[in-house]
């Protein structure tokens, strides 16, 4: 009796987890960096909310430039605050979220002059993020999962060389590789990077670009998301805004219209990861909506 007693227990522990987390595996990635009011990485983990957390963004790096890493008002990687982030990131971790560190952004000053290049500032990244060593680690000592490529402006060229470099390090410890194109298939800036097969994640940006996001209905978005599972990539994401002023071009779905008509037409997908949000400062209260049908 005693043992069917726990076995009971047992179960129902099992199911109240299940509850809260999302269906079929499925989870949500967010943005977190270029917003100092929008709560610490720590506290964004602790929300319960999210199962990827991209910290954003090394802003320039390649052609010769010294790497920056800008984190807007939340600490200054010159003056050597954000080491403390540390902490914050193995809180996440250890609550079985994967940090990565995402490259690039809509504003960035970076670019890859040839292979040799992107070899370069894999090694930088290695070395100063991950599983290498460096006596100017500007996060501290904590190794992030891996890298996320949000390249957004360029030539498009020597991203799948970036990528192929980061992938081998993975011999030494796994590197987690994570794609945010635009929704327009196939991306002008990452289409021979996820041509390689080496991405893990591809968290699509439906949103700033009208001709694939949701505009009054589905129709354009499901047109490109079916385009989009075609990739070598295990698991595609729906990136959309948290907000509406998250995107100024547009591309927000109110979280009952997420639920209801566009979520149950996309995760019968095999490829199916989740949702991905830009970003942190804007989401107040839409993950907490939708994480339950996601």
């Amino acid at each position: 009796m005693a043992c069917q007693a726990k076995a009971i227990t047992l179960l129902l522990s099992i199911l109240a987890v299940s509850l809260f987390k999302p269906s079929n595996g499925a989870g949500i990635a967010i943005y977190w960096g270029q917003n100092g009011n929008e709560g610490s990485l720590a506290d964004t983990c602790n929300s319960g909310n999210y199962q990827f957390v991209n910290v954003a963004f090394l802003s320039s790096f390649g052609n010769g430039q010294s790497p920056v890493l800008n984190l807007a008002g939340h600490c200054d990687p010159n003056a050597g605050t954000c080491t403390g982030i540390s902490n914050d990131i193995r809180s996440c971790q250890n609550q079985g979220i994967k940090v990565l560190l995402s490259i690039g952004g809509g504003a960035g000053g970076y670019s890859l002059s040839s292979a040799d290049d992107a070899g370069q500032v894999a090694n930088y990244i290695w070395n100063n993020f991950l599983g290498g060593q460096s006596s100017s680690r500007p996060l501290g000592d904590a190794i992030l999962d891996g890298v996320d490529f949000d390249i957004e402006s360029g030539s498009g060229q020597f991203w799948d060389d970036l990528a192929r470099a980061l992938n081998g390090f993975s011999q030494q410890r796994k590197v987690y590789l994570a794609a945010a194109p635009q929704c327009i298939f196939p991306d002008a800036n990452l289409d021979t990077a996820i041509q390689t097969g080496l991405f893990d994640y591809v968290w699509v940006q439906f949103y700033n670009n009208p001709p694939c996001q949701y505009v009054n209905d589905a129709t354009g978005l499901l047109s490109a998301w079916n385009q989009w599972t075609t990739v070598q990539s295990n698991q595609i994401f729906l990136g959309l805004p948290a907000a509406p002023e998250a995107a100024p071009s547009g591309g927000f779905i109110p979280a009952d219209v997420l639920i209801s008509q566009v979520l149950p037409s996309i995760k019968g997908s095999p490829k199916y990861g989740g949702v991905m949000l830009w970003s942190k400062q804007y989401d107040n209260g839409y993950s907490a909506a939708i994480k339950g049908s996601v």
